[in-house]
């Protein structure tokens, strides 16, 4: 097989940050936003992000676990200085969504964002070390941006925005995949080290999104053993997946 190029690679992280918007797909059925359904894909997508956090701190661990811990402080401490300066901003507007909501949206799509630039990284790199490396990584981690898109639309949908543009706000935090990628692909030997920071980092920011806002907004309607059955279910679905890949 001939070596990657610089298009090659791009386009496969493009391919990736596209599949997170076939996520918010499963949505177009819901009709009446109660509630409790808003519980239940907070429940969900809690479950989701768990899952995909388990597997960031593993692969930084394979690479290295004080740098991977490094990231994880800094998620942390980011995310929760960007909740501190937003917190209590009325004039925060996104996707139709003012207030609260928007507060809330705007965060996992930082989370998310942060997420997608770590595996941006991961697909250059893969690719520095040859086409078949670079192919799977790009096919596995497609296939692992359809969930997190849902989990993206099952925070907007409820809250007023639209299927689309959930599924267009899911690509949008996919974007740092494609334009990581390249410069991850031309300078891997700089770019490898930094990677397990990456991978902690969109870890630490999801855990504080996980149970900061998602588990108890979604334990204030649901009682709390139904939701520990939601998220373990979402959770065992996402590592099924990652079974299957591996």
């Amino acid at each position: 097989m001939s070596d990657p190029t610089v298009l090659l690679v791009f386009i496969a992280a493009a391919i990736t940050a596209l599949a997170t918007g076939l996520g918010a797909l499963p949505l177009l059925a819901m009709r009446n936003v109660t509630p409790r359904a808003l519980a239940i894909g907070n429940a969900v997508a809690a479950g989701l992000m768990l899952a995909a956090t388990f597997q960031l701190v593993l692969e930084g661990f394979e690479i290295s676990q004080p740098r991977t811990l490094l990231g994880l402080l800094l998620g942390l401490g980011g995310i929760w200085l960007a909740h501190r300066w937003l917190n209590g901003r009325s004039d925060i507007s996104i996707a139709d969504t003012r207030g609260a909501d928007a507060l809330k949206i705007l965060l996992i799509m930082g989370v998310m964002t942060a997420h997608s630039a770590a595996e941006g990284v991961g697909v250059g790199v893969a690719y520095g070390g040859g086409s078949d490396l670079g192919n799977f990584i790009t096919v596995a981690i497609a296939l692992h941006n359809v969930p997190e898109g849902l989990a993206i639309a099952l925070i907007m949908v409820p809250r007023g925005a639209s299927v689309a543009k959930a599924g267009w706000w899911a690509i949008l935090s996919s974007l740092p995949q494609p334009l990581l990628a390249v410069p991850a692909f031309l300078f891997v030997l700089w770019f490898a080290p930094v990677l397990p920071v990456g991978l902690g980092l969109a870890a630490g920011a999801m855990l504080w999104m996980i149970f900061s806002e998602l588990l108890p907004e979604a334990g204030a309607e649901v009682d709390h053993s139904l939701l520990g059955v939601i998220v373990t279910l979402a959770f065992t679905l996402m590592m099924a997946l990652t079974l299957v890949l591996g």
